[in-house]
């Protein structure tokens, strides 16, 4: 059967895909990166079960989402925030007085 001969005037169109499962049907091509993790961070995800590689993307994809809902889709065309190298690992600024 030819593609046109097919009637799809009973099914609706999907517009919006925001709720659709990443993973079930399309597979994301994967990139070779390196990546400087904390060793403890590493051990940890390595000690779960095989597959440690994929739960942390699966952990960075879910915060990207997350990052997504808050922000808005134009947070992906914005630079990365700078932050400067004496905030990283704080959890909190200081107050400036």
């Amino acid at each position: 059967m030819d593609d046109s001969a097919v009637d799809l005037s009973d099914v609706p169109e999907v517009r919006d895909w925001s709720g659709a499962l990443v993973g079930r049907f399309y597979r994301p091509i994967k990139e070779p990166v390196t990546l400087r993790l904390d060793a403890d961070v590493v051990r940890w995800f390595g000690a779960q079960r095989p597959g440690y590689q994929t739960r942390i993307n699966r952990l960075l994809r879910a915060v990207m989402g997350d990052i997504r809902r808050h922000r808005g889709r134009e947070a992906d065309a914005r630079p990365p925030r700078r932050i400067p190298a004496a905030d990283v690992g704080r959890t909190k600024r200081p107050i400036e007085k």
